[in-house]
């Protein structure tokens, strides 16, 4: 199976992504929904319960994990690839959500200028920016939107606090560079805002999700890395078939869910991890 982790919701949205540009995979997607939200904890924490969540999957039975959280992908990432992975399972592995997108992101700016949209974490990690410059020569501009998750996870998708907030962002980031032409949505909750954000900018600015993009990479990853793609399992149906796990209440992450998941959903609880 593939094993899809994030600290709460929100990497459904890569989920829902991934299960349909691989239809007839298996999934295992699990959430640290007891220790959500990851964003304002300390580099040690993320990197702690991220491990701890990796080792669970590859127990369960993935060869390959998604970190469909970017803050997860941010701290801990690329520790675990270069320290752990060698001693805890070396032909097993693991990828993030901001590589893929730094990939290809210069393939959709006309001025060569971006911004990013994150939580604090992920923006105070400059992670984007340095990925970024590995691939492209692009003026970026980042803004931290702290109120978002939030306003997300209690469903206020279409209150008016909620586009009073993305108004304020936006502003702001355009503010410092109006030749930004595409916006990347560098958190797996600000997909279920994205009409919000096109209504609220310019008609020239893309608004780009992470999901799709994640998807299209990890297609053109399993096609150049048989080793790992052989090892997960298919299923005749054609259809993806996902296990949901949390390490909060079942009850909690089935009605939760529903945000983030358009078709009711079973999830099991799992207590190996620390809560």
């Amino acid at each position: 199976m593939i094993g899809i982790f994030d600290s709460g919701f929100g990497g459904l949205t890569v989920l829902k992504n991934l299960a349909k540009s691989l239809p007839g995979y298996n999934f295992v997607y699990l959430g640290d929904n007891a220790r959500a939200p990851y964003g304002n904890r300390s580099f040690e924490s993320i990197y702690r319960y991220t491990l701890e969540a990796v080792s669970y999957l590859f127990s369960a039975g993935c060869p390959l994990v998604i970190l469909a959280c970017n803050t997860a992908s941010a701290k801990a990432l690329r520790t675990i690839q270069q320290k752990d992975l060698p001693l805890i399972a070396p032909k097993n592995r693991v990828l993030g959500i901001i590589r893929p997108m730094a990939e290809e992101i210069g393939n959709f700016t006309k001025t060569g200028h971006i911004g990013i949209l994150g939580t604090e974490g992920t923006i105070n990690s400059n992670s984007y920016l340095m990925e970024i410059a590995k691939f492209w020569q692009l003026q970026v501009e980042q803004e931290p939107c702290p109120m978002l998750v939030p306003l997300v996870e209690k469903g206020l998708l279409n209150h008016p606090a909620t586009e009073i907030f993305v108004k304020e962002y936006t502003q702001k980031i355009l503010s410092r560079d109006p030749r930004i032409d595409t916006l990347v949505l560098g958190c797996t909750h600000y997909p279920l805002l994205q009409d919000l954000f096109v209504k609220n900018l310019p008609k020239n600015i893309k608004v780009l999700p992470q999901g799709p993009i994640v998807a299209q990479k990890t297609l053109e990853y399993l096609a150049n890395h048989p080793e790992i793609e052989t090892r997960i399992n298919k299923n005749s149906e054609k259809i993806a078939k996902i296990r949901f796990l949390t390490t909060d209440s079942a009850d909690f992450f089935e009605r939760n869910a529903s945000l983030f998941w358009n078709s009711e959903i079973k999830a099991e609880k799992i207590s190996t991890l620390p809560e």
